[in-house]
């Protein structure tokens, strides 16, 4: 057989009705850019027959491979699967829905050959309804503006990689949606380009508001493994410092009042809230020097990324 070049992962979680359509337009895609590919399915714990509809693909299509997990375990956990297993030297990532459209495939690998590793597509004029949109306006904008890397849309599962940049990340929980960021931070070239977006024809999202709340929290993951994995004390001990500050100032002017002999103190909750926030400063800065301590003893080299070697 032929090395693989290409390898398109799908995650798939009840999209049934649109795997026939998707795997003949991928197909048709594919054959004209004359690269050998294959074409992976991974069944994210679908209840509605889509991994029967997979085996019929597999059987129909020696190019075609189909993953199924035990359940539902998350998109990140489903696009880790397919990176795993994948073959290829380029990966393309779209989304099982049909609203990804197959034929702009060609435009994302043109895109990667102009020397980036990453290329995530853009869907300009998206085709959902305002209460996606504009949430995942701000969610762009305010995760472009924490991690330094400005894309229009870090939501869009349409992204093409080298096979280098899905060696090096790790994804877990909902960190699929960050995976730009996390690329440009170990030194990978990401690129964005404009694509085609479809109405939906089969089903309904999988994604409702409550995707807001939890991307926040894993924005604050990405940003704590971005800047201060290799660095804790920086943030422990700057929010440290902030909070015994904060507590000294408060006790400094309570102690100046009850050397005036103005009034008694003992009695001020401002006190117990000076205190604490001493007590809590100097704890934040003992835990930033043990993870210090732990990473002195741990040779670390896992998040220095090599691009490329001579000799």
């Amino acid at each position: 057989m032929a090395r693989i070049e290409v390898s398109v992962i799908l995650p798939v979680l009840d999209e049934v009705e649109s795997l026939g359509v998707l795997h003949r337009e991928l197909t048709e895609v594919l054959e004209r850019l004359g690269r050998p590919y294959e074409i992976i399915f991974v069944d994210d714990g679908s209840r509605d027959g889509s991994f029967e509809r997979i085996e019929k693909l597999t059987l129909e299509d020696p190019r075609v491979r189909g993953l199924q997990l035990r359940r539902n375990f998350g998109k990140a956990a489903a696009l880790a699967v397919g990176f795993r297993e994948a073959q290829g030297e380029v990966i393309v990532t779209l989304d099982a829905d049909l609203q990804d459209d197959p034929a702009e495939v060609p435009k994302l690998l043109t895109r990667l050959e102009d020397g980036f590793d990453l290329v995530s597509g853009w869907k300009q004029e998206r085709q959902d309804p305002r209460s996606k949109t504009w949430p995942s306006r701000l969610f762009n904008w305010v995760t472009g503006f924490m991690t330094g890397v400005h894309l229009h849309d870090f939501n869009s599962g349409f992204k093409v990689y080298r096979r280098e940049v899905v060696e090096e990340i790790r994804l877990y929980g909902e960190l699929h949606r960050f995976i730009p960021a996390l690329a440009a931070w170990r030194g990978f070239q990401v690129a964005e380009v404009p694509v085609h977006h479809r109405a939906r024809q089969y089903g309904r999202s999988k994604f409702g508001s409550a995707r807001l709340w939890r991307g926040f929290l894993d924005l604050l993951t990405v940003l704590f493994l971005t800047r201060y994995t290799r660095r804790p004390l920086h943030l422990f001990g700057g929010l440290g410092l902030i909070a015994w500050t904060v507590g000294f100032a408060v006790n400094a002017y309570l102690t100046g009042i009850w050397l005036s002999g103005a009034q008694p103190i003992g009695h001020r909750p401002l006190l117990v809230f000076g205190v604490l926030s001493m007590l809590v400063g100097v704890q934040f800065f003992a835990i930033g020097l043990l993870s210090e301590l732990l990473l002195s003893y741990q040779t670390r080299t896992d998040d220095v990324s090599i691009r490329r070697r001579l000799g």
